[in-house]
């Protein structure tokens, strides 16, 4: 009796663990070209050995590639009861039509993968990793980047053309002001601190310059962005630009 009394809390638990979640597969290694002819992503176009999860479909590519995040590919393989651990500790996972790079763009026979837009953005618009894709140009145009991570979650600086290459110069970081804002416009100096409120005359991210107009003089300042419309001028924004 001693003996099943001391069993059976241990049998209990295995089963109960057995109900409370999935088995995980044993690891699976991300694979270095994937033919993905229909367009959608599943666990055994990006992984070796994902068994009875091979058809499980975690992302639809709607042009020449797609772009997906490691962790939450990563995410939905556990949810599906395989287990990736990503010993390259990767962040992007770039998936073509026929291929798959989980880096920097290859280059194949001459040609070079050059990121380009998906779409067309608007000054301000946050790059999102759906934005890019692979494209093979003749050669690389100046400041493009190698890793979309160089790009993602950046704002544009100007209208980018859906279709161009993407280049380092496009982008900046996040905007905190936009054109049209108002405005409160800091100076201090001399132990004394004046605010004033003014018009924003173009974008802005923390620590950029950008104009700024006085409502009431309507004299056009330059400033330096220091948050969700807030600026500061004078001696505190000479310091900040110069860091």
């Amino acid at each position: 009796m001693r003996k099943l009394l001391i069993l059976a809390p241990t049998f209990c638990a295995a089963a109960f663990c057995a109900f409370a979640a999935p088995a995980l597969a044993g690891s699976v290694s991300l694979k270095s070209d994937i033919a993905d002819a229909d367009g959608r992503i599943t666990l055994g176009d990006l992984f070796d050995g994902a068994g009875p999860a091979d058809g499980v479909v975690i992302a639809i590519r709607q042009g020449p590639s797609a772009v997906l995040d490691a962790a939450a590919v990563q995410a939905a393989a556990r949810r599906a009861g395989v287990n990736w651990d990503n010993p390259q500790g990767l962040r992007r996972i770039i998936v073509h039509a026929g291929g798959s790079s989980a880096s920097a763009a290859p280059a194949t026979r001459g040609n070079v993968q050059v990121l380009t837009y998906t779409r067309s953005l608007a000054v301000g618009e946050i790059v999102q990793p759906t934005d890019l894709v692979w494209t093979k140009l003749a050669a690389a145009p100046m400041g493009a980047p190698n890793d979309p991570d160089a790009v993602i979650g950046m704002a544009a600086k100007r209208p980018l053309r859906e279709g161009a290459a993407v280049s380092a110069n496009d982008v900046t970081a996040t905007l905190v002001i936009k054109q049209g804002d108002l405005v409160a416009v800091t100076w201090s100096g001399d132990g004394i601190t004046l605010t004033l409120q003014a018009k924003a005359m173009g974008p802005a991210a923390v620590g950029q310059p950008f104009s700024v107009m006085n409502l009431t003089s309507k004299k056009v300042l330059q400033a330096i962005a220091t948050g969700p419309g807030e600026a500061v001028v004078g001696p505190a924004g000479a310091q900040i630009a110069t860091r």
